[in-house]
């Protein structure tokens, strides 16, 4: 594909002196200072398409480093509505920032994602703090639909936990939110336990005592990938 290139445009202006009057001399001390003006910044937008997987959910697209770091969250558990539709993909663009709206240097970037289904959870309650499953960890290990599109065997993901300050979500282990388990604030700590191929149970807990959930479904995820980019 054909990206646009970013350019600056620095024009240097001199400021203006007065005539001087007969026999009047320059003081030799004088400095001029050039003043920079810089254009306004050219428009960065790299095109991302992709075909989805077939699975009906919401959609992750992380944008990584060369060296495999999450740069940017572009889409987090977005609807397939939050994409524009092309003839035989989905399309979105980066606009060449990181998630703190700093631009990035040019250089090759990779894109890929997460697609989630239909999740469930159910609140269980709250439990003392002794009655906590033995053996919950701050992750567990997954193992994902085989994407027919990518033609790959079931891969694994590592899920952890994420907290701000509206919601705890479960995240793939470089930090792409994927799912939205509750909306809670002020959770200090919580721990995820593996429950089956297809559930997994959550404690977490604001001080209070730990409050435990338990997800349905988790095996209804796919990972997709869109390709390398190249930011200019």
């Amino acid at each position: 594909m054909t990206l646009p290139i970013v350019s600056l445009l620095v024009a240097w202006s001199t400021p203006a002196t007065g005539q001087e009057s007969p026999g009047e001399m320059a003081s030799p001390s004088a400095t001029v200072t050039p003043t920079a003006t810089a254009s306004p910044t050219q428009n960065r937008n790299v095109r991302i398409s992709f075909l989805p997987p077939p699975l009906d959910g919401t959609i992750s697209l992380g944008i990584y480093d060369g060296s495999g770091k999450l740069v940017r969250i572009l889409h987090e558990q977005a609807p397939l509505d939050d994409f524009t539709v092309g003839a035989d993909a989905l399309i979105t663009k980066w606009d060449g920032k990181d998630d703190n709206g700093q631009d990035l240097p040019a250089g090759k970037y990779h894109a890929r994602g997460y697609l989630v289904g239909r999740l469930r959870v159910e609140n269980l309650g709250k439990e003392s703090s002794g009655s906590a499953a033995a053996g919950a960890n701050e992750k567990v290990q997954i193992r994902l639909m085989a994407n027919p599109l990518a033609k790959n065997e079931r891969p694994m993901l590592d899920l952890a936990l994420g907290f701000d300050d509206q919601n705890t979500f479960l995240k793939s282990n470089d930090d792409l939110p994927l799912f939205t388990i509750s909306e809670r604030t002020n959770i200090a700590y919580g721990s995820l336990l593996k429950n089956g191929e297809k559930t997994v149970d959550v404690w977490q807990d604001d001080g209070s005592g730990p409050e435990h959930l338990r997800i349905f479904n988790i095996d209804k995820v796919m990972a997709f990938d869109c390709g390398d980019l190249e930011l200019k």
